[in-house]
């Protein structure tokens, strides 16, 4: 179970509302909501409003099908938010129970309050027994992803995915240069250094120093994978915020970094800044974009639906669509045809998606890709994750890849080298 949150009363409980009406009922990203959050909020109710938010995006299906016992009719929107929101404190987050009664009782509209208080108090009798004999798996993934993923991957792949969303994920160190393991890091078998789930990275040694920086164990693959040298010419195209643009340069590559959002491009800049490391940051749209000069190799860590990183952002479930996956794939299609563009003949490009849809991974590796011929990467790449690249010469990470270690996000990432001529 997660920590729970400081029972500091209505401020956090006002504020989780904020933050998961932002998400179910305005489509707004929980990261973007929090950042909107008043000024005035204490870091801690901030934090605490966050994890509240988390936990009941995160468990949902499973919430609701156990306030549904202890409701007679639907009620509004509102209500049922924070009704979600007393449950994940009492079930999963260990909060008192007269603190996540009372605090969400004062959050909603005064002529709830009585139902509110009432379904609680059954759901604090009740404990986390209720969700005991429930399929969370099931419950807590959109229909149309657990449909996909039991084409993709099978049944007994679906279900191993939607479990591994069930908890928080840990938090995973990229580093360079002269740092050390932190205490209570774990070194993961792929470079990675692994903390608990809830560590604050600017509390670590090592971060005001530069030395290290929040990545997923599977998002620091696709650079590994790419192989960068000492002085080679690399552009890393859709780069913010900049994790894989810092591999890159740390790594010694002369490294253009492009990217078309002004405030993603800003924060790239300042996650440089911090880490000490220099790339030329070029605000563009990658796929139109036209430098002087080719490179010896392009990295496209290409938008996507992020169904991958769903355990680190639960709110991805609940804000895409199906449809958002075929004008993701579109996408993709245009951004490898420019990326191809910039290469130097022989030279290679690593495409990458955080994504664990077929569409946006599988097929492109599999399409005729004019001026591109597969360069597949070979069995023992990563030899300390087997099974993570495929038959085909591909990465496909999973969440429950690893998962006695907590797991990793899903990415895809494949190869391709541009043809002489």
């Amino acid at each position: 179970m997660s920590r729970a949150p400081n029972a500091s009363g209505l401020p956090t409980r006002r504020a989780a509302l904020a933050l998961l009406d932002a998400v179910l009922e305005r489509r707004r990203p929980l990261e973007e909501a929090l950042e909107a959050l008043p000024p005035s909020l204490e870091a801690r109710d901030r934090a605490a409003a966050h994890r509240i938010a988390a936990a009941v995006l995160r468990r949902m299906g499973s919430l609701d099908a156990v306030l549904e016992a202890f409701l007679t009719r639907n009620p509004p929107p509102v209500v049922r938010t924070a009704l979600r929101m007393g449950a994940a404190e009492l079930l999963l987050l260990e909060t008192p129970p007269h603190a996540a009664v009372a605090s969400t009782v004062g959050a909603v509209p005064r002529p709830f309050a009585g139902l509110v208080n009432a379904v609680l108090r059954k759901v604090a009798a009740a404990g986390p027994a209720a969700l005991e004999g429930l399929d969370a798996a099931r419950l807590d993934t959109p229909p149309w992803l657990w449909s996909a993923w039991h084409t993709a991957y099978g049944a007994a792949g679906a279900r191993a995915i939607a479990e591994a969303h069930e908890a928080p994920a840990p938090l995973d160190l990229s580093h360079q240069g002269a740092a050390a393991l932190p205490e209570g890091a774990v070194a993961l078998p792929t470079g990675s250094w692994r903390m608990p789930a809830g560590t604050r990275i600017t509390e670590l040694p090592g971060f005001a120093e530069g030395l290290i920086w929040a990545q997923d164990a599977a998002a620091a693959l696709p650079v590994r994978l790419l192989d960068p040298k000492p002085g080679e010419r690399i552009a890393d195209l859709c780069a913010a915020p900049g994790g894989k643009t810092a591999q890159l340069a740390a790594a010694g590559a002369q490294v253009v970094a492009v990217e078309r959002d002004p405030r993603r491009a800003a924060r790239l800049r300042e996650n440089l800044a911090r880490l000490q490391l220099t790339a030329e940051v070029v605000e563009a749209d990658a796929a139109a974009w036209r430098p002087d000069g080719l490179f010896d190799a392009v990295l496209l860590d290409a938008p996507c639906t992020a169904t991958g990183t769903i355990r680190r952002h639960p709110d991805v479930a609940h804000l895409k669509r199906a449809k958002d996956v075929a004008s993701a794939a579109d996408l993709q299609r245009r951004l490898i045809a420019a990326a191809a563009a910039l290469l130097k003949p022989g030279g290679r490009l690593v495409f990458a998606t955080c994504s664990l849809q077929w569409e946006e991974g599988e097929a492109q590796a599999e399409r005729e890709l004019a001026g591109l011929a597969p360069r597949p990467f070979p069995a023992d790449a990563l030899p300390g994750l087997p099974g993570a690249i495929t038959p085909e010469g591909h990465l496909r990470t999973r969440p429950d890849l690893m998962a006695e270690a907590g797991g990793m996000d899903g990415f895809f990432a494949a190869r391709f080298e541009r043809r002489p001529g």
